[in-house]
């Protein structure tokens, strides 16, 4: 027998762990987390934790000897009929197979989870103390609360994106810069959905990513209509920070690293994936925070 083998960290162990930290039944019902590939037997020496198991983090994985992916999106969210390699997802599995490399997704379950992805994106943000913004199945999602002091929503924003992994879209705001800033809502990744808790909450700011057209614009002019209906001047909130999907769960990544070392045998390695996995690439004409955006 291999007393070497018999002694190591076994992906079992880790998995262990991370359902522990993130109980898979904590996941909403449409996710799909958990051990995606890989032998609960087979030995962990080095983890490699990342936003997307994209082609190129697998690559990494590979380069720097990864036994182990920990990503907090799924691979096989959606139903597939191939795992051929002339797809995306069957060179995918195709490269985890044949490299010994296996994959766990943390999604929805590292989103509802305390301390989990909400959490990290409020203390980027400066909040201390947070209550859940919603349920959604039972579950805690999202976070909400005060600032120690008043700022404007350009220091807001401005903190945010110094916490934030370098992206070619940056921080995208729809508020007036100098508007004063308290109470804040939070949800990483795509948050369009839940612009009805966040006026239940009273927040002076939303926190999110991914805020489409239609959907933003509306809670913009609901908040615009409610000033109205109050006869009063009040400014429009709450105000709107799209900090983009992978830059918000980013910040998940460094907590996950210091839960997993305080359980794991300090012959296990973790590190944070290189690969910035947001798909965008370059931004043209963005309008600086004192610009009134007009039209030209």
């Amino acid at each position: 027998m291999d007393n070497s083998r018999a002694d190591s960290t076994r992906l079992g162990d880790v998995v262990a762990v991370l359902e522990e930290l993130y109980p898979p039944a904590t996941a909403q019902s449409w996710d799909r987390v958990g051990l995606v590939a890989g032998d609960p037997d087979q030995p962990v020496s080095r983890v490699l934790l990342a936003v997307d198991p994209t082609l190129e983090v697998i690559a990494e994985a590979v380069e720097t000897g990864a036994d182990l992916i920990v990503t907090h999106h799924p691979l096989l969210l959606r139903g597939i009929h191939s795992v051929a390699t002339t797809t995306a997802k069957g060179a995918a599995v195709a490269e985890l197979l044949v490299n010994d490399v296996a994959l766990y997704c943390a999604h929805t379950n590292a989103d509802v989870a305390d301390p989990g992805v909400g959490h990290a994106l409020a203390a980027a943000c400066g909040l201390t103390a947070t209550e859940p913004l919603q349920l959604s199945e039972e579950q805690e999602l999202g976070r909400v609360g005060d600032l120690d002091a008043p700022v404007t929503l350009a220091e807001l924003a401005t903190r945010l994106h110094a916490a934030l992994p370098r992206t070619a879209g940056g921080v995208r705001v729809s508020g007036p810069a100098d508007a004063q800033v308290r109470r804040v809502a939070v949800l990483g990744g795509a948050g369009d959905s839940s612009f009805g808790a966040v006026r239940r909450s009273g927040a002076d700011v939303y926190v999110t990513a991914d805020l489409r057209h239609h959907p933003a614009l509306e809670a913009r002019e609901e908040a615009r209509a409610a000033a109205r209906g109050r006869g009063d001047d009040a400014p429009r909130t709450p105000y709107l920070v799209d900090a983009g999907h992978f830059a918000s769960e980013w910040l998940w990544l460094p907590a996950l690293r210091a839960r997993l070392q305080e359980r794991l045998a300090a012959s296990v390695t973790l590190e944070i994936s290189t690969v910035r996995t947001d798909p965008w690439d370059f931004v043209v004409g963005a309008q600086p925070p004192t610009d009134a955006g007009g039209m030209p």
